[in-house]
């Protein structure tokens, strides 16, 4: 990425949007932002970006289903779908949609350049030292089933047999980190 891009960053916390566009355009991107979905097709419908930053979890949408009409508007974009609440099932799930790279937040302004920038996996990627404990097994699983019912927390519940209550409690809770 040595010349500038246009990137959009799509995200409902109007602060991390601005904080992370503002170091985006300090090394020389334009950078718009948006909040919500409706907004984000809408700046893209005006005219194109070479890379979104997108969200996974937006106020009123997820960032998953913004992926394949993103995909539609500017085809040659670079997707990197961005969350504090990162899972296998998202990642994959993303992946299939059509975003060119995942990141847990944090992550820092290198970072964001450097995923946008690869065109190609990495077969060098190290493998895990040890395997997922059991709360971060429990946390990809939920997310996986939710993914799997299209993110309809009802639905869900029934289907892990469990009350929905605790399957909110359970969601709303940082992912463990390993």
């Amino acid at each position: 990425m040595s010349e500038p891009w246009h990137i959009l960053v799509v995200d409902d916390d109007a602060v991390y949007a601005r904080t992370l566009a503002q170091a985006l355009a300090r090394r020389g991107h334009s950078v718009r932002c948006a909040g919500e979905a409706g907004e984000a097709l809408a700046l893209l419908r005006q005219t194109p970006a070479d890379a979104v930053i997108l969200d996974l979890r937006l106020a009123t949408a997820s960032g998953l289903a913004l992926i394949e009409p993103i995909r539609a508007l500017c085809p040659q974009a670079r997707i990197l779908l961005l969350t504090g609440y990162a899972s296998i099932a998202t990642a994959v799930e993303a992946i299939k949609l059509g975003a060119t790279h995942y990141l847990p937040k944090p992550a820092t302004v290198d970072d964001i350049l450097t995923a946008l920038g690869r065109t190609q996996g990495d077969a060098g990627t190290p493998v895990a030292e040890r395997p997922l404990s059991v709360d971060r097994l429990e946390w990809e699983h939920l997310q996986r089933v939710l993914a799997q019912h299209g993110g309809n927390l009802s639905a869900t519940a029934r289907a892990l047999k469990m009350h929905r209550r605790t399957l909110q409690r359970k969601l709303a809770k940082r992912p463990v980190r390993d």
